[in-house]
């Protein structure tokens, strides 16, 4: 892990989560924070979730108090409320209306796994950060108990965590679409800073180096089409695409199979 993590308990609830969590991925628990500490991140659950924490300008005992970053199980601005949530706009265009099983091998903060979730396909979804698929577990656990869920009797999107390109290797039935957001360097001129979301994915993941590779797994592995979501900027990662939708400084390029 190329960041300094700890899991950070201060008195509030079950310690036993904490520990847990702390032998999972290995790393220390503390019971207050030090302001000299060499960590860059902590995990602690906060106000009923699982939250990373950073120590970027933190003074004094309590520092940590406010913020952090959550998996966020909300719709985005402008997505729909409602479930199956109507499949349009580029992403759904991408998917393909017969679609119905999804891999998403890049999962992230999940905001795409759970707009596609959301419009009613199939999910799985492979993260390789084990940091990040502690985020993500706590996030679906969320999603497990929200009304709509309970009352359509639904189940959160299902995860693996581990390297995609072995995952999808060991696959024992091809999903019909499997859908890749790597990391594409930034763009070299002079342009808005990322979210800060991103800025931290990219700590705990560094640069996709293997793209190429987890898109040659992906075409092996999938039944009918590869969906891959890049910068308007950038060259295609798999050559030409058999078909390519436009998004807002993005666009979906799509890999027909067959």
């Amino acid at each position: 892990m190329a960041i300094k993590l700890a899991v950070l308990y201060q008195g509030q609830g079950d310690v036993l989560p904490f520990q847990q969590l702390a032998e999972r991925l290995g790393v220390p628990l503390y019971q207050s924070f030090d302001i000299d500490s060499q960590e860059d991140y902590f995990l602690s659950w906060r106000d009923g979730c699982l939250k990373l924490l950073d120590t970027v300008g933190a003074t004094g005992r309590s520092p940590l108090q406010k913020g952090g970053l959550v998996v966020d199980i909300e719709p985005r601005n402008g997505e729909q409320r409602s479930w199956p949530a109507p499949k349009d706009g580029a992403l759904a265009q991408a998917l393909g209306r017969k679609t119905r099983t999804v891999i998403d091998a890049t999962t992230g903060w999940a905001q795409d796994s759970l707009h596609i979730f959301r419009m009613g396909y199939e999910l799985l979804c492979i993260e390789r950060s084990p940091v990040m698929a502690e985020l993500l577990t706590d996030g679906f656990a969320r999603l497990a108990q929200l009304d709509w869920m309970l009352r359509l009797n639904l189940e959160p999107p299902s995860l693996l965590q581990g390297n995609a390109i072995e995952l999808l290797a060991e696959l024992e039935s091809a999903p019909d679409c499997i859908y890749l957001d790597p990391m594409f360097p930034p763009k070299r001129k002079k342009s808005a800073l990322p979210k800060k979301s991103m800025m931290v994915l990219r700590d705990l993941l560094g640069d996709d180096q293997d793209k190429e590779q987890l898109f040659e797994a992906a075409l092996k592995a999938a039944g009918k089409r590869v969906v891959v979501k890049s910068p308007d900027y950038a060259e295609p990662l798999g050559g030409k695409p058999s078909q390519s939708f436009q998004g807002k400084l993005l666009r979906y390029d799509v890999y027909l199979k067959g």
